[in-house]
């Protein structure tokens, strides 16, 4: 019941954040207007709005007009969900399982923002930054805290250097600013070293990604933001493991 809840709740809060991605980036609000058809503005009843249900039932297209409804609603809420399980089926009730509902809050925001307008939000990266903080605090005391915050702020300095250094070798910007700031949650939620493993992994994550884009003659631009925060989210669900697997190499 526990898995049924947890999804439920995780599909619900991956609708809100998809409104987040979607509205913010362009300078909407996201209570005003009301949920609508984009391209006939019909007001959506209650009964359109249920995660993943509704667009089922009206099978992706408007009830008014018959568009097409975007597929990012229903994945998102999937996915959400999904990512809510996990969360706790990873670390049971504990500290790290909030934590881990945060990342996994961010990362859905930030592939709907990321990927669509190439733009990493400020707002929810310090809500959910602080609600990390907030969280260490509770768990491990205000040592442990000022250390995650201490993390945060080296690892984006080492990004900014590597901003710097990359934006000279290529002529060109080769880190956005949001994933910049995106290094402080990354730090907070996983530690300086952790944080690092997460920034190498990322780029094998993004290279199929990146691949992809080259072969398709879609540009030479490519958001980095999704990929750090999925990283993010695997080496903290998987924190002991690779822990283990460092100490085999003196790291």
């Amino acid at each position: 019941m526990i898995y049924i809840y947890l999804f439920i709740v995780g599909a619900v809060l991956g609708s809100f954040y998809t409104v987040i991605g979607m509205r913010r980036p362009l300078g909407k609000s996201i209570i005003k207007p009301r949920s609508h058809c984009e391209n006939c503005n019909h007001e959506l009843k209650w009964y359109e709005l249920i995660p993943i249900i509704s667009y089922v039932i009206l099978k992706g297209r408007c009830r008014k007009c018959n568009e097409e409804i975007s597929f990012v609603y229903p994945l998102t809420e999937i996915l959400s969900g999904i990512l809510f399980v996990l969360s706790y089926m990873t670390y049971k009730i504990s500290g790290n399982t909030l934590i881990m509902l945060f990342l996994a809050s961010l990362l859905v925001i930030i592939y709907v923002s990321d990927f669509k307008y190439f733009v990493i939000l400020d707002g929810p990266l310090i809500i959910f930054g602080l609600l990390i903080l907030i969280a260490k605090y509770f768990t491990l005391g205000l040592k442990s805290t000022l250390f995650a915050l201490i993390a945060g702020l080296l690892l984006m300095t080492v990004m900014l250097l590597i901003k710097i250094f990359g934006d000279k070798i290529f002529k060109r910007e080769s880190l956005g600013g949001g994933d910049i700031k995106l290094a402080v949650v990354m730090g907070i939620a996983l530690g300086f070293k952790m944080g690092l493993v997460a920034f190498v992994l990322s780029s094998f994550i993004a290279l199929p990604y990146a691949c992809y884009i080259l072969l398709k003659n879609k540009g030479d631009e490519m958001p980095l933001g999704p990929f750090l925060i999925t990283a993010t989210l695997l080496v903290f669900a998987l924190m002991e493991p690779i822990t283990n697997i460092l100490k085999v190499f003196y790291l």
